[in-house]
């Protein structure tokens, strides 16, 4: 990282099938708050993200880390996967519904700006309409800024792969539809507080004649400049905001 850093980079993505397991196999078992901590006090590193998350191995000084360290960003990819027990059973989920709520409750309580996101399946083998709706409701009491929705395909050799196939094909497609209109909506929503506010861009790209980069949350933010602001820290105030990104106007440069 500290290389990195020495090259010009400003924003560090830890990245993993489980990321919060880091450790677990090393000698001294370090944890990944420990590396946050660590990285944390690289000089010229301004952020630090890290997905994917798993809802079991979460700890409480991993989300007090997120919590105090400035540079590190308050999101969370948190996959759900489903929103009924029996079905997360049938997964090999190692977690039940109500724990996974908990989890949300504890990071929102420690982390009250924090950005969620998740992963769902739908017409996983033998997801019944019951099971479907629970899905739904989850999402909509849970409100995740965004959710990656993607209907069940079989995969050789996993052992879901063993179960049938037997969830038709439109029904799949119904519910990955419902669940994605769902979804925009509660984007929608959660992204229309940000009108009138003032945002942090780490500006990344041009994007069809605008400069495009995230704000902390990770949060696409376009806004319209003259010169180079690629790498910059900018401020913007947001004017337009979508489900999928915000826009706004460019207040000046930040310093770090």
């Amino acid at each position: 990282a500290r290389c990195m850093v020495a090259q010009g980079v400003r924003e560090v993505t830890l990245l993993g099938q489980n990321v919060d397991a880091y450790g677990h196999d090393l000698p001294d078992r370090p944890t990944l708050a420990g590396l946050l901590h660590a990285l944390h006090e690289i000089e010229g590193l301004w952020r630090i993200r890290f997905l994917t998350s798993h809802p079991g191995d979460i700890t409480p000084e991993l989300i007090t880390a997120v919590a105090t360290l400035p540079k590190v960003c308050p999101e969370f990819s948190l996959p759900i996967q489903a929103g009924h027990d029996a079905l997360l059973r049938r997964m090999g989920r190692r977690y039940t519904v109500a724990e996974y709520r908990a989890l949300v409750e504890a990071i929102r309580a420690a982390v009250p700006e924090v950005a969620l996101s998740t992963d769902v399946i739908v017409g996983f083998p033998g997801e019944s309409e019951e099971e479907y709706q629970a899905t739904r409701r989850l999402l909509q009491e849970v409100r995740f800024d965004q959710v990656h929705i993607a209907a069940y395909s079989v995969r050789p050799g996993t052992a879901a792969s063993r179960l049938p196939d037997d969830v038709p094909p439109e029904v799949k497609e119904r519910r990955r539809r419902e669940l994605e209109a769902l979804q925009e909506e509660i984007s929608a929503g959660i992204n229309a507080r940000y009108l009138g506010r003032e945002v942090e861009v780490l500006v990344e790209d041009r994007h069809q004649g605008k400069w495009r980069g995230r704000n902390p949350q990770g949060k696409w933010c376009f806004f319209e400049a003259d010169g180079d602001w690629r790498g910059k820290l900018a401020r913007m105030e947001v004017s337009q905001a979508g489900p999928w990104s915000l826009q706004g106007r460019l207040l000046r440069e930040m310093e770090r």
